[in-house]
Order: structure tokens, then sequence, then C-alpha cells
């Protein structure tokens, strides 16, 4: 097998192994239950990850800098400062939408998928500030104070990744994310809810 093949290979089933994680979660797989089900032996998997717990890390950081790049990729060619903000949400929703609720609950019981998590809701929160910087600057979004708003918004995500909000208003992640979008590009845009408004 050359080097090309092997690198795809590999690639492979780490996209098979995040697709079953998406699916089933990963606390009740054992090494043994993971290769019967991507049809390759233990010590291919020991290729990959010295231990399951080693493997659960890789594949989360395999899934989120694959959804980091489709969200990315998603505001690229999209007009306007408040359409890239709604875009980036929406497409964060979007990569989302895979994650079982068994995944997010492995995830957050779980420390170092759960910091890889945690980091890339982060990096979110500050892409969101970005995003918002970018529109005030534009006089497209009123002058606001962009780490809280993006505080904001980042709670909220952890939020819907978590399924709380789904547990509390019924919406599913795209959904969510789609409501997130409009509250804060409505709020954002001139003519939006403003600091001391009354109804």
């Amino acid at each position: 097998m050359t080097a090309a093949h092997a690198t795809a290979r590999r690639a492979q089933l780490f996209d098979e192994l995040v697709s079953l994680f998406l699916a089933e979660g990963f606390t009740h797989l054992t090494l043994d239950d993971i290769a019967a089900r991507l049809r390759c032996s233990k010590s291919t998997l020991y290729t990959l990850a010295g231990s399951k717990e080693q493997l659960v890390r890789a594949a989360t950081v395999h899934f989120f800098r694959g959804a980091t790049e489709r969200v990315e990729s998603s505001i690229v060619s999209t007009v306007g400062t408040a359409g890239r903000l709604t875009a980036y949400l929406s497409a964060v929703g979007a990569a989302l939408q895979p994650a079982s609720r068994q995944f997010m609950d492995d995830l957050a019981a779980f420390a170092p998928a759960r910091e890889v998590y945690e980091q890339n809701t982060a990096f979110a929160a500050k892409r969101v500030q970005q995003l918002i910087d970018d529109g005030a600057a534009a006089g497209d979004f009123r002058s606001v104070h962009a780490a809280f708003v993006a505080d904001v918004a980042a709670t909220t995500m952890a939020r819907i990744q978590t399924r709380e909000i789904a547990a509390r208003t019924g919406l599913d992640d795209s959904q969510a994310y789609a409501e997130l979008a409009a509250l804060l590009t409505t709020g954002l845009t001139a003519g939006g809810i403003t600091a001391g408004s009354r109804s």
C-alpha cells in the first residue's frame, strides 16, 4: 500500500468512526465492537490511536475539524455581514445535526472529548464576535459590545449543542440556530432592539 493509499484509508476510517459515534455515541462501545462495525482489525485501530480514549478524542477532533471547514466555506460567497452571520450560525447548526443525543451525552461526560468541544465553541464565539465587529465597522450593525453579544451567542450555542434548548423549547438544532441567527441580526441591524427600549 502506498503512502497516499494509507492516508486515504486512514481518513476513510476516521470518517466511518465519526459516523458511528455520531449515530450511537461511544461510551458503550469496546474496541472489539468498533473494529467489528468498521470491518477492520483492532491492530488497524491502534494505527489511529493507542487506546479507546485516544481514539475517541482523535475522532472528536476529526469531526470538529471537518465541521469547521464546512462552516467556514459556507460564508465565503455570502454577501453582506448580516448574511454572513446568519449563514455562519445556520451552518454550525447543520454541521451538528447528525450528532445524536447519545453522542452529545457521551461527549459531555468524557473530559478529553469535552475539551475539544469547548475549544470549538470558544472558537465559534470568537468568530461570531469577528463577524459582529465587521458588521459594526461596515455600518451594517449598530455599535454594540461585541464581546458581550458573542458571549451570549456562545452560551446559547452550548445549550443548543447539549440539547437543553431542544428539551425546553422543542426546537431541533437547525431550528434553534436559525432562531439565534434571526435574534442576533434583528438586534444588531439598524432599527433593531436598542438598549433601554420598552415594549
